[in-house]
């Protein structure tokens, strides 16, 4: 861990705890929504960053000393579902998201404010903002909660950091796709190991395309099964049910650097060497029947970035690391691409995924971020 103790020192951290429209605080005391607000020791900024992920605790975020440190303020923001994975339902996170932009806007004194979607939460991030823009989740809910969708603040910047495209499409793009029973993690169709060297790395552009079907295959067949699961226990005044799911450390691009090259080290993942890690759990690895189809299922999930970005005419930018073992350079441009905004930068820089390389790459990054923002306020 890069040492950052010289930053804190010059910063005020404020930890915030709020009730969301659809959550109130629990019993024991805790608030649905938290997170800490770092600013430059004694200043109040005009111009601040936000950002959340769909299950991890951003309220540390390691990004928030550097862009503090630049004169800006940055909120690291958790949902209801920080550690609840398993729980997860998109419009409550979205309405939680907006508690957070809010108090930036009315509380804290932020004219402008910044949406950064890193990692697994570029996504979602994107989705908060398409719903402010142009709301379609307004049939899951009712109340108090309907009204907050309808009333969500936009952000004025966004921020793509090393994000996934969507929720559905890093998970499939990881899946291992020779998984022949999602209730045995033992059983594999040898045909289609990633792991077998009798099929790569190198991998043929034959196997790369029958693979990616396959991937694709199994995350629609656990949709499947989901729906008619659901239906069965509903019938049966059941309102869902956990399911565990195996093997999610598959991505070709794990294995073979020359599949959407870069600076990245092959074979490695987040959990070190993919042929290890797939046989542990990992991303996604209990869900409730209902989280599946609002967050992982291509078929229903809104969690998808493409159709949330191209609602996008805000300034945008896209900063990808080409060390990130787990964001590929393809992930970027397509990110890009489908941000429906005209007035959108791409930045492929030097970096890990969370540019854990050096302080100096981590400096780096911040400067490029905040010089952008500072041109665009």
């Amino acid at each position: 861990m890069i040492d950052d103790t010289d930053l804190l020192a010059k910063l005020d951290r404020q930890f915030l705890g709020f009730v969301s429209p659809t959550s109130p605080r629990i019993m024991a005391g805790g608030h649905p929504c938290q997170g800490i607000y770092t600013t430059p020791k004694g200043q109040r900024p005009k111009t601040a960053f936000i950002a959340t992920h769909y299950n991890v605790d951003f309220s540390e975020h390691y990004i928030a000393p550097y862009l503090a440190a630049r004169g800006y303020g940055f909120l690291g923001w958790n949902t209801r579902y920080r550690g609840a994975e398993d729980q997860f339902l998109l419009e409550h996170a979205v309405i939680d998201i907006g508690v957070g932009v809010r108090w930036l806007k009315e509380q804290a004194g932020v004219e402008t404010v910044v949406i950064l979607g890193n990692s697994g939460g570029g996504s979602l991030m994107g989705a908060y903002q398409a719903e402010a823009i142009a709301p379609t989740l307004g049939d899951l809910v009712t109340g108090a909660g309907l009204e907050a969708l309808n009333t969500l603040p936009p952000a004025d910047l966004y921020v793509s950091l090393n994000a996934h495209q969507g929720r559905p499409d890093v998970l499939t793009d990881w899946m291992d796709a020779s998984v022949v029973d999602e209730n045995d993690p033992t059983l594999t169709d040898e045909s289609l190991n990633p792991f077998n060297p009798d099929n790569g790395p190198p991998y043929s552009p034959e196997f790369i395309t029958r693979y990616r079907e396959a991937q694709r295959a199994r995350n629609q067949r656990i949709t499947d099964w989901a729906k008619v699961e659901l239906a069965r226990l509903n019938a049966a005044g059941i309102p869902d049910r956990l399911f565990p799911l195996f093997r999610c450390w598959g991505d070709l691009r794990m294995m073979d650097g020359t599949i959407d090259p870069s600076e990245r080290q092959t074979p490695m993942c987040y959990r070190g060497h993919p042929a290890v890690a797939n046989k542990t759990p990992s991303i996604g690895r209990a869900n409730n029947l209902k989280t599946w189809l609002s967050m992982w299922s291509l078929e229903t999930s809104k969690c998808k970035g493409a159709d949330q970005l191209a609602k996008f005419r805000l300034p945008a930018m896209v900063v990808q690391g080409l060390a990130d073992t787990g964001v590929f350079p393809s992930d970027a441009q397509k990110i890009f691409d489908n941000l429906g905004t005209a007035d959108k930068e791409l930045h492929m820089i030097t970096g890990a995924h969370y540019f854990e390389d050096s302080r100096k790459v981590r400096d780096d990054m911040a400067d490029l971020i905040c010089d952008w923002v500072a041109r665009k306020r």
